[in-house]
């Protein structure tokens, strides 16, 4: 596609042999993050405890973009670990490593090794507004409900 917006990466020593991120599929919308800890090593996380583990990337955003920083959906259901802050935001300004902040909100401790899939990047367009102090609001049909206020489950 012509005109696609490139993700600029740089690996850092500990991430040198790991893949870049990379979509696992043609129209997925984010790429896989990888554990760079030490080969001989594993990472245990215990139940509701966290865990910021490394990518061995730094990345540069295209202007007017964000990093979001996402759980795997099948972490999450086989094992309960998700991305505490989900979605991570990576400003496209940062230039630190990217890390990534897991929770294991299951029963059992995981365990990651690595080179395992950790969470998915997605690269997202931004807005970035001026803010103007108002007196009042233009008025909506829904106003000022919130936290379920618009519909609901149903009871069976």
């Amino acid at each position: 596609m012509s005109g696609q917006p490139s993700l600029m990466v740089r690996r850092l020593p500990h991430g040198a042999d790991l893949p870049l991120p990379a979509y696992q599929s043609e129209a997925a919308a984010g790429m896989d993050l990888l554990a760079a800890i030490d080969a001989d090593a594993t990472l245990v996380v215990e139940p509701g405890a966290r865990v910021q583990v490394p990518t061995g990337l730094q990345i540069a955003l295209p202007a007017g973009t964000e990093g979001q920083v996402r759980p795997r959906s099948g972490l999450a259901a086989r094992h309960g670990l998700t991305v505490l802050n989900a979605p991570g935001t990576i400003d496209a300004d940062y230039r630190g490593e990217v890390g990534v902040l897991l929770v294991n909100l299951g029963a059992e401790p995981v365990t990651i090794s690595r080179g395992d899939r950790i969470a998915q990047l997605v690269v997202a367009p931004v807005v970035q507004v001026t803010v103007a102090e108002a007196e009042t609001l233009p008025e909506t049909v829904r106003g000022a409900g919130g936290f379920g206020s618009t519909g609901g489950m149903t009871q069976a």
